[in-house]
């Protein structure tokens, strides 16, 4: 019976293969600092006992084996601070390449990609999801082989030695992995749970303090302080059934350990009254049986770090897959404009049919107005020219190029869109402004500032265009927002403007003002507006823009007109 990989697990098992290919030189290291210990094992063995046994002693024998001791421990010591350094040097790589196949997997996906996906939830994959994995690559994948190669090097060495001393080291060292496989079934299903607790936690607490005036207000602060403080309880004690499992599997290694001391202790005790001379050899097992368990106890205690990994793997193999390959750059642009054209475009989300066989053309230079009741399209037109999505039929072209065929950048280049909320990031006016354009120059800043309406707005800030303002526009109204996604699009300076909804949750006058400053950026562009307000619409007509009724042709489908 043939076993299939989950997504999650195929996806640890690429993550283990690309950790392998980079372990090679920790592997070596490591290797080869087990090696010096079982020399400095034997060192510490005939140093022992040229120091108790009066037939053993000798002066040049003991400085030889401490200076012999001394040697290796320093080189041990070396080796071992590069082991680190390497495994640190993994994980950072590691990460690195996780959180970058992250954020262009996102960026590929979009905002219609990511609908339904909490920020927060993203977030804690971006960050602590990538951290989970740091043990996977710096410790786990090292320690996997070295748990193989330490206990057979010291085995070999001990067979060397006493080959009934050897086969008992064996044999206990055995026993561990099958200890540790078993507390490690729950510890993997604790750890899923833990993660999961904890995304729960964020999620949860990130809402609470977006809606912090609606809680206050509703006198709820109690109840919702009172439902954190469970959620945080339920992920203290999934942590603390996770460290149990933890300290179990180590529990398991010391029994082990313990166990074959005791019977070479025991096989060495009775010939030991009758033969001293053996007495390095009981010494140099005995001290080698620490040695023979070191990489397996290091191999314990980077155990949870593969139940971590598997435990957050979900999250990983869940998102959608990063870019690979990108579609040829586009030649060249006509600097008259840009001409958009919908040929027969459909589009479903899931069973839902938005967009059945739609075709309309918008010259360059002219004003397409989009109306309709919600859920009739309008935004998806807006997101199928983005390229946050793709069509199930049909073709979107630009100039005539198909918009598939065009890289992000070129799009990009050529594209202008405001939408209802727009984004502000924490830091200054300056820095938000622009971010549509990082060399702007101050001329092109302040003729941007001007057209959108912002002179006065920043004259009454305390240090103007460098007045800091908190995520997400706090401290900045509605109007004040958008003005500044006006200004952006001034900068960059796109020849097809895309609005979506852009005066919605404004009131009537602020609503006003916005699209006069609107007006002046569709001047000479290609525009393209969604919008149900009545007073956007009545403004469309003033501009000579010409209107797309979603609803009503959907109608006509329906009754077989159009």
């Amino acid at each position: 019976m043939s076993r299939t990989k989950t997504p999650a697990k195929s996806w640890v098992a690429a993550e283990i293969k690309l950790g392998q290919k980079a372990a090679r030189i920790p592997v070596a290291l490591g290797a080869a600092q087990i090696m010096c210990g079982i020399i400095q094992v034997f060192c510490a063995a005939h140093l022992l006992a040229a120091i108790l046994l009066p037939a053993w002693r000798g002066g040049l024998r003991i400085t030889l084996f401490a200076v012999g001791f001394a040697l290796f421990a320093l080189i041990r010591a070396v080796l071992l601070r590069r082991v680190e350094l390497a495994g640190f040097e993994m994980g950072a790589a590691a990460r690195t390449r996780l959180r970058g196949g992250i954020l262009a997997a996102l960026l590929a996906a979009g905002p219609a990609g990511l609908r339904g996906r909490h920020s927060a939830e993203l977030a804690v994959v971006a960050v602590d999801r990538v951290e989970a994995m740091n043990g996977l690559h710096a410790n786990w994948i090292p320690a996997t082989t070295l748990a193989v190669i330490g206990p057979a090097l010291a085995g070999f060495a001990a067979l060397a030695a006493d080959w009934r001393s050897g086969v008992i080291l064996i044999v206990a060292g055995l026993l561990v992995p099958v200890g540790m496989a078993v507390a490690g079934i729950g510890a993997g299903l604790a750890a899923s749970r833990q993660f999961t607790a904890m995304t729960r936690l964020q999620v949860q607490f990130l809402d609470r303090i977006r809606g912090i005036s609606t809680i206050v207000l509703a006198g709820r602060t109690q109840d919702e302080a009172a439902a954190l403080g469970r959620a945080a309880e339920e992920l203290r004690r999934r942590t603390m059934r996770v460290l149990r499992l933890a300290f179990l599997s180590s529990t398991i290694l010391d029994l082990a350990a313990a166990g074959a001391l005791i019977a070479i202790v025991v096989r060495f005790a009775p010939i030991l009254h009758g033969d001293v001379a053996l007495a390095p050899t009981a010494l140099f097992l005995l001290l080698l049986t620490p040695e023979f368990f070191a990489p397996l106890r290091g191999f314990a205690a980077v155990y949870q770090d593969r139940m971590a990994a598997e435990a957050v793997a979900e999250d990983f193999a869940a998102l959608p897959p990063a870019p690979k390959t990108q579609a040829p750059p586009i030649r060249s642009m006509t600097a008259e404009g840009v001409t958009l054209t919908f040929d027969d475009v459909s589009f479903s989300w899931g069973s839902a049919k938005i967009l059945q066989n739609l075709s309309f053309r918008v010259p360059a230079g002219e004003f397409l107005v989009l109306t309709g009741a919600s859920g009739s399209g309008k935004s998806t037109i807006i997101d199928l020219v983005l390229g946050f999505i793709q069509a199930d039929s049909g073709k979107i072209a630009i100039n005539g190029q198909d918009v598939n065929t065009l890289v992000a950048d070129a799009r990009s280049r050529i594209i202008g869109w405001i939408g209802q909320k727009p984004v502000i990031f924490g830091g200054t006016i300056r820095d938000n402004l622009i971010f549509a354009k990082p060399d702007a120059t101050e001329a092109e800043l302040s003729e941007a500032i001007r057209r959108a309406r912002l002179t006065d707005v920043i004259a009454g800030l305390p240090a103007g265009l460098d007045t800091p303002i908190g995520d997400a526009g706090f401290g900045l109204s509605g109007g004040q927002a958008q003005r500044i996604a006006i200004a952006r699009a001034f900068l960059k300076d796109a020849p097809l403007l895309l609005l979506d909804e852009p005066t919605a949750h404004l009131d009537p006058a602020i609503e006003k003002d916005v699209l006069e400053s609107l007006k002046r950026l569709a001047v000479g562009r290609t525009v393209i507006l969604a919008t149900h307000s009545a007073l956007a619409q009545e403004f469309a007509k003033t501009t000579g823009a010409r209107k797309l009724d979603l609803d009503a042709l959907r109608h006509a489908k329906f009754a077989g007109v159009a």
